[in-house]
């Protein structure tokens, strides 16, 4: 059996294992021309340990988790009104089994792990689905069949655009806009967090495992923009303007966001689909069912998706789309729930470790 999968990130590479586990022959085609750099720090939390441990590389990604000392929060003024050392905002408290890593670190260990061919700087352009298989035209001009096609290629999602027509019906706004990028750590922080807001702005810096540099992110609230998802200086100019008067040291983060080479913008947004797949085609993570950054829980929904998939797959391929989203509905359901429990301040820890086991890896 063949498989193509759309994007290289998370859900990706966790699914192309898994599938190879079971025989399959894997490709994933990834528009970017490298893997991605940067990105923030995200959490692999309950069901998701599961999965990497699974895999045999959850030792690796111990190895390179943020090890985070603690967290502050200060004024425009640059006055700390808030400090703690028993966990972050971003990554919960530190005696929980949570497993907090910058983003490119975990898809590096990932793609390591995978077991399958990788295409950069392509992407698909036709999809043309019969009763026994795919029939894939690509940006590149060639062409390939393949029994499954799979869309782990995120918010904007090539594959679902192509299989289920325009995305804004799907995407829930949140309200809120979310910038990411490296910079050097000026600010000199070591494994620390500092978290700043004014109005409806406000943002987050804390240093990489390389304490030279610093991921900073910088936020703000906005009804629906219409912006091109792929003129970087567009994005940057919208994030200046938003957030350009908050004070303390972002005048200073802005001027180095200017020279990122890695920066990352977009809504919090939500997807909402009644089904995930049709044919012979499967969404996986933020394209079938992105919870938002604010949820917590993205990492862990697409590694538990991707595992699924391939094992359902495994079992018995003519049930094994129906299985998926019966298996995966509730979890989905009860983890987009986290990015609205609590507006402006985020889920309860408890609220989102009761979400990220709810489900039973069988």
């Amino acid at each position: 059996m063949k498989a193509l999968i759309s994007g290289a990130s998370v859900g990706g590479p966790v699914l192309a294992y898994w599938l190879g586990r079971h025989g399959f022959e894997t490709t994933l085609v990834e528009r970017a021309p490298a893997p991605r750099r940067g990105g923030q720090a995200i959490d692999i939390r309950g069901a998701a340990l599961d999965v990497v441990a699974r895999m045999g590389v959850i030792d690796e990604i111990r190895a390179l988790r943020t090890t985070m000392r603690g967290m502050s929060m200060v004024d425009r003024d640059g006055n700390e009104v808030m400090r703690s050392e028993e966990g972050t905002i971003s990554g919960g408290r530190f005696d929980s089994p949570d497993i907090e890593i910058m983003r490119d670190d975990l898809t590096a260990v990932l793609a390591g792990a995978s077991g399958a061919r990788y295409v950069y700087g392509d992407s698909i352009a036709t999809l043309d689905q019969d009763a026994g298989g795919v029939e894939v035209t690509f940006e590149s001009g060639g062409r390939a069949r393949y029994d499954y096609v799979f869309g782990a290629d995120g918010l904007h999602s090539n594959v679902r655009t192509l299989v289920f027509g325009p995305e804004q019906p799907l995407l829930t706004h949140l309200g809120t806009y979310l910038s990411i990028f490296t910079a050097d750590n000026f600010l000199g922080l070591d494994h620390w967090q500092t978290w700043f807001s004014d109005g409806a702005a406000g943002g987050a810096v804390y240093s990489d495992r390389d304490t030279d540099v610093m991921r900073v992110n910088l936020g703000f609230g906005a009804e629906p923009i219409d912006y091109d998802h792929r003129d970087i200086d567009q994005q940057k100019r919208l994030v200046e303007e938003h957030c350009s008067g908050m004070g303390w040291e972002v005048a200073r983060l802005i001027e180095a966001m200017w020279k990122a080479d890695d920066f990352y913008f977009d809504a919090m947004a939500q997807v909402k689909m009644e089904h995930w797949t049709r044919g012979r085609v499967a969404l996986v993570g933020d394209a079938g069912y992105c919870a938002s950054p604010l949820s917590g829980q993205g990492t862990s929904l697409a590694l538990v998706g991707a595992y699924v998939l391939a094992q359902e797959l495994g079992r018995d391929p003519e049930a094994a789309f129906d299985r998926y989203e019966q298996r995966m509905r509730p979890f989905i359901e009860r983890n987009q729930a986290l990015a609205v429990e609590n507006p402006g301040r985020g889920a309860s820890p408890e609220s989102v470790q009761r979400a990220a086991t709810s489900i039973t890896l069988d």
